[in-house]
């Protein structure tokens, strides 16, 4: 059961002409648009989460439990992604789950009471899984056709999204704009860049569709370890997301104002990774990276832990983003090269796996902080990176 990735060091491209080729090339840029989309969307929605809450009066144990509607919708789409996208194509999924992504969104935040919250997350991870597949697919794609190393651009994209999502979202709520307000206009402003993409998207050449492409099969071995390593890497984003500030603020002693720039380093550093990746993996090596990126980003959980001072606590979540950087871009493509398992099936599969960790890794973190405290939930997720980094050893990439 090898995977092989056709990533060659003496292509490798220069820093310099992987950026010049991804933000001039139509396709690459225009896949990468609708990471942001994506990634917009939801960096918003999580900023108002606290809003939410205090609407609807929730406990922390209840905003858990009605959280877990979105992975739920992720998990139930899972085996119909391959499907759909074989039969409508990558691109064109891109854009009718685009839009169904945007106007889901809309339905949590203007919830009246939970249950509806509820449907409208639930519908946000249907619409999630089938883009977040969608996305990844164009961009193999557009690699394959155009003979050019994009997809850790694209998830750059991603990330800059996310960070661009929270800080509109701080913007507005400083301002005291309504969260339904912010999130409506967001929504109009992507839906229009949606439709502006759609002549781009159709001209991406998809991969011929094949009947084991509508298959859901249970993951192989090889599959399997990616899954697990890819939960690590998902649960660290997830914990610097919901738990930084919160760390740096309660454990740390440090300001609302310096707690909030743990998310911030983390994401940065994340991001450069990103852009920087499509020249470095065919230098370093896939595996390599893995292995690596995982010991980093359980360093720098662990320094954060272990010495609990705002600065050195910094220096660590901007550690953990640069361990996680590479590791979705390396296995989302990775996914779609296992022998035995079908492209559209393999990406599928672990997708939907990457970002249950992303989705659900919080509400862990949280259990586990309230019966032991907050350290002990970080410890966890290094300790799962640990694993990570052994288990990259027995991958055959």
């Amino acid at each position: 059961m090898n995977v092989t990735i056709d990533e060659k060091p003496s292509a490798a491209p220069t820093l310099l002409s992987s950026l010049q080729t991804f933000f001039t090339h139509p396709h690459a840029r225009a896949v990468g648009l609708v990471f942001t989309t994506e990634s917009l969307l939801l960096g918003g929605w999580v900023a108002h989460i606290p809003h939410v809450k205090q609407k609807l009066h929730l406990t922390d144990a209840g905003l858990g439990m009605v959280l877990f509607a979105m992975p739920v919708g992720l998990l139930l789409m899972n085996p119909f992604t391959g499907w759909i996208i074989a039969r409508l194509g990558a691109a064109r999924t891109c854009f009718v789950s685009a839009l169904a992504l945007c106007l889901s969104t809309l339905l949590p935040i203007n919830a009246p009471n939970i249950a509806l919250m509820a449907v409208g997350l639930f519908f946000v991870g249907l619409s999630a899984a089938l883009l977040n597949v969608a996305m990844n697919t164009s961009a193999a794609d557009v690699e394959r056709e155009h003979n050019i190393l994009i997809m850790s651009s694209c998830h750059g994209m991603w990330s800059l999204g996310g960070m661009l999502g929270s800080l509109l979202a701080g913007i507005c709520i400083a301002l005291h704009v309504s969260p339904s307000l912010h999130m409506l206009g967001m929504t109009l402003a992507l839906l229009l860049l949606t439709f502006a993409l759609r002549p781009i998207l159709k001209t991406i050449p998809a991969q011929p569709p094949t009947e084991s492409s509508a298959a859901f099969v249970r993951p192989n071995m090889m599959l399997l370890l990616m899954i697990i390593i890819g939960l690590g890497v998902a649960m660290g984003e997830g914990a610097a997301l919901d738990w930084s500030a919160v760390y740096l603020h309660e454990a740390t002693g440090a300001s609302s104002q310096i707690a909030a720039l743990g998310f911030g380093c983390f994401s940065l550093v994340m991001t450069l990774g990103r852009f920087i990746g499509d020249a470095l993996i065919p230098r370093i090596g896939v595996k390599r990276i893995l292995g690596m990126g995982s010991l980093v980003a359980a360093a720098g959980l662990l320094l954060a832990i272990s010495v609990p001072v705002p600065a050195v606590a910094l220096t660590g979540f901007a550690l953990l983003g640069a361990g996680c950087s590479l590791g979705a871009p390396i296995l989302y493509k990775a996914s779609m090269h296992v022998a035995g398992i079908p492209a559209a099936t393999g990406l599928a599969t672990f997708a939907t796996f990457s970002f249950i960790g992303f989705l659900a890794g919080p509400p862990v973190i949280g259990f586990v902080a309230e019966a032991y405290g907050l350290a002990y939930g970080f410890g966890l997720v290094a300790g799962i990176l640990l694993l990570s980094a052994v288990l990259t050893r027995k991958l055959t990439l």
